[in-house]
C-alpha cells in the first residue's frame, strides 16, 4: 500500500511516520480530512477524540459522514473508515469532549497533538496544555463561512492574521493568562467571512494542509 510513499520520502522517513504517535482532537470538517491524509500517507498510531455524532448537516463537507451512519459517533465511524484503509493501523476512538472535567489525556503517550476543534475555550486550553507538556502541536483556525480554498495559508499561531477564530482564542488566552509554551503551526485563511455555512473544498484544503504540516515535520526530523 505504501510503496510509492516509501519511494518518495525514503525508508527512514517512512519508518518515522509509522512510529509517530499522534492524537487528533476533532474529526468533523477539517479533522476528518486530516485523519484520512495521515493514514493514507503511513501514520499507524492515531488516537481521535470527538464527542459528536454524524448529522445530515455534515454531509456537505465531512468525510466521515454518509447517508448510512447518521446518528453514529463520529470518532468511532472515523476509526472504522481508517481501518478500512489500513487494517494494521492502531486507531483509537475516544467519544469524548476535550475540556470536560472527566476527560484525562496522558500527554506522554503522544509525540504530536493536532487541534481541529471549534470551541474557543477548549482550543485555547488545548494549545496551552499540549505545549506545556512539551508536545509538537499543530492547529486549525477557522474554516467556516469561507468559499475560496486558494486563500488557505499556514503560519505560526502568533503570526496568524485576519482570522476571527484566532482572534477569539487570543482574547481567551489573555483572560486566562494561559498562553502556548512553544510555537504552534496553524492553518488559516484571511478570506472575509460570508454567510453561515461551510463547503467541502475549504475544509478539505484546511485538513490536507494540516496533515501536510504534520507529515513534513516528521519526515524532515
Amino acid at each position: 500500500m505504501f510503496t510509492r510513499t516509501t519511494q518518495l520520502i525514503g525508508q527512514d522517513a517512512f519508518e518515522r511516520l509509522q512510529q509517530t504517535r499522534i492524537i487528533l482532537f476533532g474529526v468533523g470538517g477539517v479533522g476528518g480530512w486530516c485523519a484520512e491524509a495521515l493514514v493514507r500517507t503511513g501514520i499507524r498510531h492515531l488516537t481521535i477524540v470527538d464527542f459528536d455524532t454524524v448529522a445530515t448537516s455534515n454531509l456537505n463537507r465531512q468525510i466521515v459522514a454518509t447517508q448510512h451512519n447518521i446518528g453514529e459517533p463520529k470518532a468511532e465511524q472515523m476509526r472504522l473508515r481508517l481501518l478500512s484503509l489500513n487494517p494494521q493501523a492502531d486507531i483509537i476512538a475516544r467519544c469524548e469532549r476535550f475540556g470536560d472535567p472527566d476527560i484525562l489525556i496522558q500527554w506522554s503517550d503522544y509525540d504530536i497533538v493536532i487541534d481541529a476543534i471549534d470551541s474557543v475555550a477548549a482550543k485555547a486550553r488545548l494549545l496551552y496544555e499540549a505545549t506545556a507538556a512539551g508536545k509538537r502541536v499543530f492547529s486549525s483556525m477557522g474554516a467556516a463561512r469561507k468559499t475560496d480554498a486558494g486563500q488557505v495559508k499556514t503560519a505560526e499561531f502568533k503570526k496568524v492574521i485576519g482570522c476571527p477564530l484566532a482572534r477569539a482564542v487570543r482574547q481567551k488566552m489573555k483572560q486566562t493568562m494561559l498562553f502556548p509554551q512553544s510555537k504552534v503551526m496553524c492553518v488559516y485563511s484571511e478570506e472575509l467571512s460570508g454567510e453561515s455555512g461551510t463547503i467541502a473544498p475549504v475544509v478539505g484544503t484546511f485538513g490536507m494542509q494540516l496533515a501536510g504540516l504534520v507529515i513534513n515535520d516528521i519526515i524532515k526530523e
